[in-house]
């Protein structure tokens, strides 16, 4: 049986670099476990469906990890914690401001 993992030049398995976006991940993550809470909390509520105590503690539970992780994600972004990466080249922006010059017009000329 032959081994399907590939090695780098070094002998290293390669490893992708992490491009994730935690804080927005978790941002956007918990607004969609909150909504979701919100929708499932709603029947029974309002339908007096599945009313039951333990689904409406599983509901506050997921409204709590909502919560959690929306402040996460708030907390990650508003703390600048994002590593750079492609995304986030300081140092390209800043050469993109400083060499900023108007383009050059040009005229389209009919033939």
């Amino acid at each position: 049986p032959h081994s399907l993992v590939v090695h780098s030049v070094s002998g290293r398995s390669p490893r992708m670099p992490c491009e994730c976006q935690v804080g927005l991940s978790c941002l956007f993550g918990g607004i969609i476990i909150i909504v979701a809470a919100g929708v499932f909390t709603f029947f029974p509520v309002f339908l007096d469906l599945f009313d039951y105590p333990w689904y409406i503690s599983l509901c506050w539970l997921w409204f709590g990890i909502g919560c959690a992780l929306t402040a996460i994600g708030l907390l990650w972004e508003a703390l600048g914690l994002q590593k750079g990466g492609r995304w986030h080249n300081k140092k390209a922006s800043a050469r993109e401001c400083e060499d900023a010059e108007a383009p050059i017009p040009y005229v389209m000329i009919s033939a």
